[in-house]
């Protein structure tokens, strides 16, 4: 936007004043001459020496004088030697008048030191003027200080005095914000009484940024142009950017077209902003033609022309090539900081981090160009990206030594390059050092809380944005989802849920996924399916996130059907879907209609199946106890099958106790990597069901010898916002004593009711008396107990394990759910079993 100056204009040639004050010395003439020479050909620093000379002699120029040199500071934005001129005219003691005081006050203005400014413009007291308060109305807008801008207008308004253009269009623009776009529309009414729309493109422009920025109205801003009589380059720049940057990229375009029409020429700032619409619109055959354009036009050579060039050729290159965009770069005369920022930043937007880092290596060292915050917070991104954090350390102190990390995109960037490394404390420190935080910045660090499992965090980060007033965005509700899902933590969710609907979000989509996932994964399949069912709008991530909840809870025939429902609603499938739904066929044992969708995935929707799938297919084949057609299957794989595959029909093997190919997987993965402790835990397990003990006891010393660690199984329950972990004879909970007398009456309830306990699922040689005893002492079962003492017996028991539940277990608590008449809900490494009346949902395939 073009800012109007509120000095006076100064002619082309400065007039030797005519009145001067008596001097003795007589070579007054003669230096006050050289003075205003110098002032007239613009050798601003010979003046002041000039002035100096003749403070020194005793003698000092008239105040018409000392405004053209003020003037000529203010036209050079030369502030400083302004400031110079300042201190002189106070050691001259005149009696400083309007012309002068409304100068002092652009300088101080113009440089950023509004304190100044006022107190010169409050000291005037009748010697103030309409361009007195025209020049601290443009001083407090110019410093972004609305607030002050505009009472500024209405007092000078109390005081007498009208706006001129000048003075309106600072008030509208100290207006172009949400906060002041009421009052900027009251003083609207007073510019088209005024008659200054049709008369100046300064207050048309002032205005057009009003209703663009401030209210995000485009179409009040379009009206404002069509009306202005008069439009230059500058306004039609103006409004083409404004399309470009609010989301209109085909109407900028089309309004560039129109000026080309109207005869004006387009400058830079033109051609700019319509090259950023063409990569807006992805079109890089309009982009071309500009490029071709600003070539003939001599404007490619222009630095702001030429970045939008390079953002263009790198957004827009079909095949995702820098080629065309590093030529531009290449091209262009004298890199400034922006031409890097446009290069490096192009380059980590195509997944070119590591000459990213290069070009920003060579900017510091080879070009002498010190970044900026932009630079910054892209080259961090490119950190993140390699997950280089030695790297992305250096960069950081670099940014702290420049005074950078506190910038706000900085920040957001160095949080999330040290979230993505683990680093959640150095992210916070990160966080904590902002000066101003955004949304950005908090949805930020409560997404690194919330993945790493620390809600407490996360939560209280929540309470803060709420504080501040920023108002949580769809992002922070769905980390803070996703946080309660990783955890389980549906009391939470609930929670978060709730606050989604007073927030009035309870229809965005990403949230209603996020809600989905959190509920089915916290074993409330019931909650998930009724926020899916009331869903407005569905994408494939909200039909893929519901199978994967039916089938994880083990309800296949759903999972299917719903499946079946989204092909039919015309949307196409992705490779999660088919996971969730290959994975409902294998936990329900859908031979048939596993090969069916595995063989369709790639015939009818050109997917072509990855690790997972066939993982899927042989824990289909492997479960049902196929397990010679299983191991045909991965033979059959057309590249060569990895740990996960193997370890799933280790798995298998160790369901249906055959040792003989569970030994040949086992042997397989750890050929392959011979630290894989769940490869050895899975064969020590298939040894110990069968009752070899040398084996077991052989591959346990191994275990110890390589130092590998066995994962403990537990398990886990949240009561009233609380997690509760148990382990195997866990006696450290402060209601153990309390768990252990429930367990030995529902020891006693249970088998009067036909439970028998089956002691083949005791790991370890010992006598069959003390087996039973060790059965009883299984985390899940200390958790199911913990739940009967401490829930509401209106509310199903949600328990949580990290290994698949043990299968005598999994007969015990179908008799405790017959007993108490409570449904107990058991989510294990593998899926969900919903226990109810005796039965699961399961059915004993699992």
């Amino acid at each position: 936007m073009l800012i109007p100056s509120l000095s006076l204009p100064a002619p082309a040639k400065l007039p030797v004043p005519s009145s001067l004050r008596h001097h003795q010395d007589p070579n007054f003439e003669p230096l006050h001459h050289r003075l205003i020479t110098q002032i007239d050909v613009g050798h601003l620093r010979k003046a002041i020496s000039t002035l100096d000379l003749m403070a020194h002699r005793g003698a000092h120029p008239d105040l018409s004088t000392y405004s053209l040199l003020l003037k000529s500071c203010i036209r050079s934005r030369n502030f400083e030697l302004g400031k110079l001129v300042h201190a002189r005219l106070t050691q001259s003691q005149l009696d400083l008048d309007s012309v002068i005081l409304n100068s002092l006050i652009s300088v101080y203005s113009k440089s950023g030191d509004f304190e100044t400014a006022k107190a010169i413009f409050q000291s005037m007291g009748e010697k103030r003027n309409l361009v007195s308060w025209s020049a601290m109305v443009s001083c407090f807008a110019n410093n972004d200080m609305g607030f002050e801008a505009i009472s500024t207008f209405f007092d000078m308004l109390d005081n007498g005095f009208y706006p001129n253009e000048f003075c309106f269009a600072s008030a509208i623009r100290a207006c172009s914000n949400s906060r002041h776009v009421g009052i900027g529309k009251v003083i609207f009414g007073s510019v088209i009484k005024s008659g200054y729309l049709e008369s100046d493109v300064c207050v048309g422009c002032s205005l057009i940024d009003m209703f663009a920025k401030g209210s995000g109205d485009l179409g009040d801003a379009y009206k404002v142009f069509e009306i202005m009589p008069e439009t230059d380059a500058v306004t039609w720049s103006l409004m083409i950017t404004r399309f470009a940057q609010m989301g209109c990229p085909e109407k900028a375009v089309e309004l560039y077209m129109d000026m080309l029409s109207s005869g004006l020429m387009p400058d830079q700032f033109t051609l700019s902003g319509v090259v950023s619409a063409c990569t807006k619109l992805g079109s890089l055959s309009l982009g071309q033609q500009l490029h071709s354009w600003a070539i003939r036009s001599r404007l490619a050579l222009d630095h702001c022309v030429g970045c939008c060039l390079v953002d263009m050729y790198a957004k827009c290159a079909a095949d995702g090539s820098m080629s065309d965009s590093r030529k531009v770069f290449d091209r262009m005369q004298g890199h400034n900081v922006m031409s890097w920022t446009a290069i490096i930043t192009g380059y980590v937007q195509g997944g070119g981090d590591e000459e990213a880092i290069k070009l920003f290596v060579e900017m510091i060292w080879g070009g002498h160009v010190a970044p900026n915050h932009f630079t910054f917070a892209s080259i961090l991104k490119a950190c993140a990206n390699l997950s280089d954090l030695r790297k992305g350390d250096q960069v950081h102190s670099l940014a702290v030594k420049l005074g950078f990390a506190s910038v706000n995109c900085v920040g957001n960037s160095l949080i999330n390059m040290y979230a993505r490394s683990g680093q959640v404390e150095d992210a916070r420190k990160a966080f904590d050092v902002l000066y101003e935080k955004n949304l950005v910045s908090y949805n930020t660090i409560v997404d690194a809380y919330a993945k790493h499992l620390d809600t407490e965090e996360a939560f209280g980060l929540f309470h803060e944005i709420e504080n501040t007033g920023l108002g949580a965005s769809a992002f922070t509700f769905a980390s803070l989802l996703s946080g309660a899902a990783s955890l389980c933590a549906v009391d939470k969710g609930e929670q978060i849920h709730s606050r989604v609907i007073k927030s009035g979000l309870d229809s965005n989509q990403s949230i209603c996924n996020a809600l989905v996932s959190m509920y089915s994964r916290c074993g409330n399949i019931d909650a998930a399916f009724q926020v899916f069912h009331e869903m407005e709008d569905w994408n494939v991530i909200s039909w893929t996130s519901m199978i994967t909840g039916f089938a994880k809870h083990g309800y296949a025939a759903r999972a299917v059907g719903l499946f079946n429902k989204m092909l039919e609603a015309g949307l196409k499938p992705n490779e999660i879907t088919y996971i969730a739904v290959l994975s409902a066929c294998s936990h329900a044992g859908l031979i048939s209609e596993g090969w069916k969708h595995f063989k369709e995935m790639h015939q009818k929707h050109g997917i072509i199946p990855r690790t997972e799938h066939y993982a899927c297919m042989v824990d289909l084949l492997g479960r049902s106890g196929s397990l010679v057609e299983a191991i045909e299957f991965i033979n059959s794989i057309p590249f060569e099958a990895d740990a996960l595959i193997w370890r799933t029909f280790l798995g298998a093997c160790r369901v249906h106790g055959d040792i003989e190919l569970g030994e040949h997987a086992a042997k397989i993965i750890i050929k392959e990597n011979p630290h894989d402790s769940a490869a050895y835990s899975l064969l020590s397990n298939l040894y110990a069901s069968t009752g070899q003990w040398e084996e077991v006891a052989s591959i346990r010393k191994d275990m110890k010898e390589k130092t590998l660690i066995k994962e403990a199984g537990s398990s886990w329950i949240e009561v009233r916002n609380k997690m509760h972990k148990f382990h195997v004879g866990d006696t450290s909970h402060p209601k153990a004593q309390e768990i252990y007398d429930e367990l030995h009456q529902l020891g006693s309830k249970i088998k009067k009711l036909g439970y028998v306990p089956n002691t083949d699922f005791v790991l370890h040689e010992v006598e069959e008396e003390q087996k039973e005893y060790y059965l009883f002492q299984h985390s899940e079962k200390l958790a199911v107990a913990f739940g009967l003492i401490s829930t509401s017996k209106s509310k199903p028991i949600r328990i949580f394990k990290n290994l698949r539940v043990c299968g005598d277990c999994h007969t015990a608590i179908k008799y405790i759910s017959k007993a108490t008449g409570r449904e107990i809900v058991v989510r294990d490494s593998n899926r969900f079993h919903h226990f109810k009346d005796g039965t699961c949902s399961c059915n004993d395939y699992w």
